[in-house]
Parts: structure tokens; C-alpha cells; sequence
């Protein structure tokens, strides 16, 4: 199956602070390919299973609620927007640093997000870089996600792996992590959902990235994922209520899961490279190419944008323009428990 329109892509044609190299392929790949009519599936064992609460809970977020989707429902832009609009009620156990644009219909969204493996991040915790697609009412919304993450939990180890997300209920009851649920439809054998991704960003060092997209096909309701510009999959239509004709919110940047956040001791967990925001290219995690597409069909650069985290002493969020010449590059992240983030 293939969507029935071409989405493609919008990209500066001046780098952001340095360059960034693209990865288009997954280490699993360097053994062979798929047979056709077939997917590369990571296995699920006992142990990853093991790992969860509970069976039921496996590969799944914990609820929560995004308090300015009942204003983007209402179509008040992001210059009605404040940090505690955005915030409350706060979470009790997930942390963000995120570039936020709402109150209008989004067909579809994409970025060139920065590829690195967090230092930190503890054995029940996550950490992931990504890009969500919201819609509905604050404590019953709907979600699309895609991006890189740190899930020990999960998958049982600390590298950095590709994954989706989807919820058409405030994570209370539906959705999962990549393929562990029915819900998203793989088509590609080119990439692995819950593989690793290398090679990652070292400090003043290369730097790679992944270019994710997602975007509505509006003939069949689908929300169809690329990645690097290959056709990925999609998830249905029939998934959602809200999301089935646009969604009214869009977020870039990075979430930390843990129990130990906005609490102390804080978690060590780490976000994006581990480094300040203000640290810029080489040293914090970023997001460039950051895209929307509305009710207008363009893929452009969103008009109205808002930067928020939920711990500022833990985790830091900059939106940087070296330049009037160049476009802004979102960045992202931090070391989690510091001396200011005890």
C-alpha cells in the first residue's frame, strides 16, 4: 500500500550553525534484506516482558494531559500562549523541552532531528527526541509520535533506537511503542521500528541526523510516517476521532519519563546530548527543518511558535538564529539532577 498523494519535503538550502550528515540506513540492514512481502520485526523476548509492571503495561506511556489543546480546539494561536497555560496541570512524571505551535488545522509535520545517545539514562526511565501531531481535549487527546529514544525499559539496553508512538486516549488504555500493539502498518523493508540508529552525535564532533515526517492523506485518513524520505508506513484512519482530519497542535523536542521528576532527588536521566541548550551545534541536541503543512497544502516553517520546559534548571529549550540569513535551529535538552535541579 502507498499513500495516494506525494507529500515532499521543504528544506533550507543554508545549513543551521555547521552541517549535520543524514542516516539512511540501520546496522541490521549490513546482514541482508527482507524477502518480499515481508518487514524487519525486532523480536520481543520473555525478558523484555519481564521488565514491565505488568504484561499489560508493556511497551506503553502512563497517562497524562496537555492543558493548551482545549485552547488550540478553540483556535487561539500560539500568541495567546503562556508557561502556565502550556504547563498545568503539571505532570508528575514526564518532563519536556519542546517547540510548540497550535490553533490550526496541521495536515502533516516534519524536522531533521539530531541524533545522539544520552549519557544518562536510568533503568525505568526513557528519554526520547521527537516530533508529536496532537489533537482533542486536554485529558482525552489523540497522538502521533516519531523520533529517536533511550528505552531501557523496553528494550534493555541504553543505545539509541527509531521509534513510533500512537494514543487516541490520553495513553490511558490504547497505543504502544512501534510494532507491539495493532495500530501502526508497516510498509518499508528498508527500516526497523525499535532498531538501533548509528552512527550518533559525539560532542564537537560529526553530527548526524534523522529526517522525520508525518503527514495526512487526505483520500484515505491515514497518517503516513517517512523517514529520510522512504515511505515508512502509516497509522489508519479508523485509529482516531480527532486526528482523522488534521490535527490542531504540533511539538518538536525531547521527554524524559521517570518517576523521580519534579521531585527530589531529580532523576539523572538525561535529554538530547545531555548538554545546555545554549551550548549550540556540536553540543546540544537540535531540531532543524522544521516543518508544517496546513490547509493550504505548503510545507513551510510554522508562523507561530512558542518554547517551553516544564524544569528549566533540568532540561533547556533555545530557539537560535545565528543570523537573519539563516533559519532558526531548536535546541534542546540537558543533564537532568544537577546542583540547580537537585
Amino acid at each position: 500500500m502507498k499513500p495516494s498523494v506525494e507529500f515532499g519535503t521543504k528544506k533550507t538550502t543554508v545549513p543551521n550553525n555547521g552541517t549535520s550528515k543524514p542516516i539512511t540506513s540501520q546496522i541490521w540492514s549490513k546482514s541482508g534484506t527482507c524477502p518480499d512481502g515481508t518487514i524487519p520485526v525486532r523480536r520481543v523476548s520473555r525478558e523484555d516482558i519481564r521488565r514491565a509492571s505488568s504484561p499489560s503495561h508493556f511497551g506503553r506511556k502512563t497517562p497524562r494531559t496537555y492543558n493548551f489543546l482545549d485552547s488550540a480546539l478553540q483556535r487561539k494561536a500560539n500568541s495567546n500562549l503562556t508557561a502556565e497555560l502550556i504547563s498545568l496541570p503539571r505532570q508528575k512524571d514526564r518532563s519536556e523541552a519542546i517547540l510548540l505551535t497550535l490553533g490550526y488545522n496541521y495536515l502533516g509535520a516534519q524536522s531533521d532531528i539530531n541524533v545522539w545517545n544520552p549519557p544518562r539514562v536510568q533503568p525505568h526511565d526513557y528519554s526520547s527526541a521527537q516530533i508529536w501531531l496532537l489533537g482533542g481535549l486536554s485529558g482525552e487527546f489523540e497522538s502521533i509520535e516519531a523520533g529517536w529514544v533511550v528505552n531501557p525499559g523496553v528494550f534493555g539496553d541504553s543505545r539509541t533506537r527509531l521509534f513510533t508512538y500512537w494514543t487516541k486516549d490520553s495513553y490511558t488504555k490504547t497505543g504502544c511503542f512501534n510494532l507491539l500493539c495493532s495500530g501502526f502498518v508497516q510498509t518499508t523493508t528498508k527500516f526497523s521500528l525499535g532498531a538501533a540508529v548509528e552512527p550518533v552525535s559525539t560532542t564537537s564532533h560529526d553530527q548526524y541526523h534523522i529526517s522525520v515526517g508525518v503527514f495526512l492523506d487526505p483520500h484515505t485518513g491515514h497518517w503516513w510516517l517517512t523517514i529520510e524520505n522512504t515511505v515508512v508506513g502509516y497509522w489508519p484512519g479508523k485509529l482516531f476521532f480527532y486526528l482523522k482530519r488534521s490535527a490542531t497542535a504540533v511539538q518538536w523536542g525531547g521527554e524524559v519519563y521517570s518517576p523521580n521528576v519534579m521531585k527530589k532527588p531529580h532523576t539523572r536521566t538525561s535529554m538530547g546530548s545531555g548538554q545546555w541548550a545554549y551550548d549550540l551545534f556540536g553540543e546540544a541536541c537540535f531540531q532543524t527543518n522544521i516543518r508544517i503543512k496546513d490547509n493550504s497544502l505548503q510545507i513551510k516553517y510554522p508562523d507561530n511558535l512558542a518554547e517551553y520546559s516544564d524544569e528549566v534548571y533540568c532540561y533547556s529549550t533555545k530557539l537560535y538564529r545565528e543570523t537573519y540569513k539563516l533559519e532558526p535551529a531548536f535546541y534542546f535538552g540537558g543533564p537532568g539532577q544537577n546542583r540547580r535541579c537537585p
